[in-house]
């Protein structure tokens, strides 16, 4: 069965930086295209950054410079660091096995002072 389980979103200042943490079980993580997303309310879910099985990474125009997805593949994890966070990047932030569409249950990020 497959699960992905984010954690490490939170209240945090304009200027500030959290890490994101998306653990994957139940398949052969280091095989696939992972990737973040986030959906802010009365908005759609739109994709912030994807990396694919062998480290090629994208990022979406808006977090280009100041956001950085990683993946473990000893540790089955895809992690996002975010710095500079903006009150606009509040929003669920949601770990996605791409090829599969499987989502994690997603992790509250709120950029405020």
């Amino acid at each position: 069965q497959v699960q992905l389980v984010e954690s490490g979103g939170g209240l945090v200042q304009p200027g500030g930086s959290l890490k994101l943490s998306c653990v994957a079980s139940g398949f052969t993580f280091y095989s696939f295209t992972m990737s973040w997303y986030r959906q802010a309310p009365g908005k759609e879910r739109d994709l912030v950054a994807i990396i694919s099985a062998r480290g090629a990474l994208d990022y979406a125009g808006s977090v280009k410079g100041r956001f950085t997805i990683s993946r473990d593949n000893a540790k089955n994890t895809v992690y996002l660091q975010m710095n500079s966070l903006k009150p606009e990047d509040t929003a669920v932030y949601y770990c996605k096995l791409e090829s599969r569409g499987i989502w994690g249950q997603g992790t509250q990020v709120t950029v405020s002072s």
